[in-house]
């Protein structure tokens, strides 16, 4: 499906080298006002074209609000925004109807859909799509900013070359969150440019991380059922993003190689009376329920599967083995324009925890 949550639902529409995409957000609580400029200087941060590390297709990635807004403020009744698409070259994909590309969903498509899939650009299995994502989660983030909850996220590493970790301050968070290609560490972030140079060089691509935090979540949200829980939530939409390959909170994976007494968050009262803990190796979440810190998690987004270089394929019509070179404007590397991606799916993941505009709303 191409609709996702149950407080705050969205429905993605289009193609990438169809004539618009677009989305449609149901639920959202009337009256709140949406600053329009804020929410394209988020579509800009994903936009391409912005440097070598990203594909050379421009798209001015402009939306375009149909219903749901008036003199700046929501109605309650369902956004609809679209997003015109005006840079396809679509016979870059004409050797691809039935030479399916490695690392694409190209093959599967054909089988599920008998070959009747727009494999132009991905059709509606590419990162273009993730652009009314970022618009929604732009407006989102906003009725959330007015809670007191903060978003922010950095590209963790670019290959081999890491970043140093989140401090989820809400002042980090929201530099974080206005940048193009955030890093904590500026000799990392040329390290990182550096790395995604060599892989374009090569004709091929590369992977990283990216680590989100949202500062401000009350405690005591979440955890609907054995399988309604923050992480479940959030999980759901995050592995909707086009070549996320992996979700971990808190200290994630590296738990496994922990005690329990330096894995356990310690509880004490602050110097308001509210219970904290001294470390945050849960992530901001137990038993599926917020616990009042930071919600902190990571994506691992795989290497851009469209690459230059020569690769084994097979012809679907011909059934027999046979070489394939893609063609068009690729990313060499996803992750920088990834990350305001994530923090728009971790904007709607908290909007779909029940009660969460109710208990902090401001006074």
């Amino acid at each position: 499906m191409s609709s996702w949550g149950n407080e705050v639902k969205i429905s993605i529409f289009g193609e990438s080298h169809g004539p618009a995409i677009g989305c449609v957000l149901e639920g959202l609580p009337a009256g709140e006002s949406i600053d329009h400029a804020a929410v394209l200087r988020q579509m800009a941060r994903r936009a391409p074209g912005q440097d070598n590390a990203s594909t050379p297709r421009k798209e001015a990635d402009t939306p375009q609000v149909l219903s749901g807004m008036l003199d700046g403020k929501t109605t309650g009744a369902p956004l609809c925004a679209v997003i015109q698409n005006t840079s396809q070259y679509s016979t870059d994909y004409q050797n691809l109807l039935h030479v399916p590309r490695p690392g694409h969903a190209d093959y599967p498509a054909w089988v599920k859909y008998h070959g009747c899939n727009d494999i132009r650009g991905g059709g509606h299995f590419s990162g273009r799509l993730t652009a009314p994502l970022v618009f929604a989660g732009a407006v989102c983030r906003q009725i959330l900013s007015r809670r007191g909850i903060v978003i922010g996220a950095h590209a963790r590493s670019i290959g081999s070359v890491r970043d140093i970790p989140l401090e989820p301050s809400p002042r980090i968070l929201q530099q974080l969150s206005t940048e193009y290609f955030p890093v904590l560490d500026a000799d990392k972030k040329e390290a990182m440019y550096r790395k995604i140079e060599q892989a374009r060089a090569a004709q091929d691509s590369i992977g990283g991380v990216v680590e989100c935090a949202c500062a401000g979540v009350p405690a005591g949200l979440g955890g609907e059922g054995m399988f309604g829980g923050v992480e479940s939530v959030f999980s759901s939409i995050l592995f909707g993003i086009p070549a996320c390959k992996g979700v971990d909170f808190g200290e994630g994976f590296d738990a496994a190689e922990l005690h329990g007494s330096t894995d356990n968050d310690a509880y004490f009262y602050d110097a308001t009376g509210c219970v904290r803990t001294r470390t945050n190796h849960a992530g901001g979440i137990l038993g599926g329920i917020t616990t009042g810190m930071p919600i902190t998690f990571r994506c691992a987004f795989k290497p851009t599967p469209s690459i230059s270089q020569e690769q084994h394929s097979v012809d679907l019509v011909r059934h027999q083995d046979t070489i394939l070179t893609v063609r068009g404007r690729h990313d060499p590397c996803i992750v920088p324009r990834a990350v305001p991606v994530v923090e728009s799916a971790a904007a709607l993941a908290l909007m779909n925890l029940p009660g969460i505009l109710s208990c902090t709303e401001e006074a």
